[in-house]
């Protein structure tokens, strides 16, 4: 017998592979790879969001049998150049059957295999809908005005931005409204983080303006810490970015908003101020934008333009802004005591 080396199985003459096997045996003894005949897994019966690794997500069936594939497919450690690829047969709406390809080599041998796994889903209840059934929430936030009541048109502009607001956050489970409806003269919410109702409010403030007011509540304790909940309370002005405003007796433009109160810019002549929110209680609003017309320049001259008088439809004059530049084709008005008067242009370029 020769003493060179040979298969420790069948005593087949090399080549031999690193554990000293013939190809033949190598194969005989070596799977590419494994998979489970049945997967398991957890869908919630409300929002059919499905568990994947402790947290709840909203997923297609090949969203969710791509992951399943990638988390219970195991490879041989010697493997290399794997590629796989799989189908999807849906049984019924709680079982998919997975027919999964897998090629490769091992010890510079082609291997392939193919796996056929069941995907079976039982029905459970995730945290946030379990919470939702249980009236749970954190925060309460308020919406109301300074001084007035809130329209409809106000408060669904204003409740649409938490829903832009949820979609462009990272997904949470407890982003969830767990209560909402009318309140004289506003809007209540209940929902389910204080994070994202303050979250909420700054991004109030950032596009209408406004104040918001925290206060907290002690609900209980938990395993020696006090557990609260938070009131949100927030103040829409009774302006909007465009109105015409009579502050300190004089008319001004609604420019922007900052963290303190409005900038305004006064409609006789170039000058801008920040007022307060305080300072603005006592102002009110003689002309909002939606009330305000965009007509079109018939004739000019250095003082005037005539228009079509969108009340009547005949030609009358109205006395340009401070800041027209002599050739723009279009002007913003607005009806002022009994009059019409031309606005200056936005801050922005020369937009109406």
């Amino acid at each position: 017998m020769s003493g060179g080396a040979f298969c420790i199985i069948c005593g087949a003459d090399p080549p031999l592979s690193s554990d000293r096997t013939c190809e033949t045996c190598l194969r005989d003894r070596t799977a590419l790879s494994k998979m489970p005949d049945r997967i398991q897994q957890n869908r919630c019966s409300k929002c059919s969001c499905y568990e994947v690794k402790g947290r709840w997500s909203e997923m297609t069936d090949e969203d969710i049998s791509d992951l399943r594939v990638r988390e219970n497919l195991v490879f041989e450690e010697r493997a290399s150049g794997v590629s796989a690829s799989f189908s999807l047969q849906t049984v019924d709406d709680r079982t998919i059957r997975l027919e999964v390809d897998v090629s490769g080599k091992i010890e510079g041998y082609e291997f392939s295999d193919t796996h056929s796994s069941l995907l079976q889903t039982s029905n459970a209840v995730c945290p946030s809908c379990t919470r939702k059934a249980g009236d749970y929430f954190e925060a309460t936030v308020q919406l109301r005005s300074a001084g007035r009541k809130l329209d409809s048109q106000e408060l669904a502009d204003l409740r649409s931005t938490l829903d832009e607001l949820i979609e462009s956050m990272e997904s949470n489970p407890m982003f969830f409204v767990t209560k909402e409806g009318p309140v004289p003269g506003g809007w209540d919410l209940q929902l389910g983080s204080k994070s994202l109702a303050r979250s909420w409010g700054r991004s109030l403030v950032k596009s209408f303006g406004g104040s918001v007011k925290e206060s907290s509540t002690v609900v209980g304790v938990n395993d020696g810490v006090e557990v609260t909940r938070l009131t949100l309370s927030y103040r829409k002005p009774a302006y909007a970015i465009g109105d015409v405003v009579k502050h300190k007796k004089s008319l001004w433009l609604v420019s922007s908003w900052q963290k303190d109160g409005p900038i305004l810019r006064r409609i006789d002549r170039f000058e801008r101020t920040g007022a307060t929110w305080r300072d603005m209680e006592a102002s009110s609003v003689v002309c909002s934008k939606s009330e305000q017309n965009v007509i079109q320049v018939l004739n000019r001259d250095s003082s005037g333009a005539e228009f079509m008088d969108p009340s009547d439809y005949k030609v009358s004059t109205v006395a340009l802004p401070y800041d027209d530049d002599g050739m723009a084709q279009e002007l913003r008005i607005a009806f002022i005591d009994g009059e019409w008067l031309a606005l200056p242009v936005s801050d922005k370029g020369r937009k109406i």
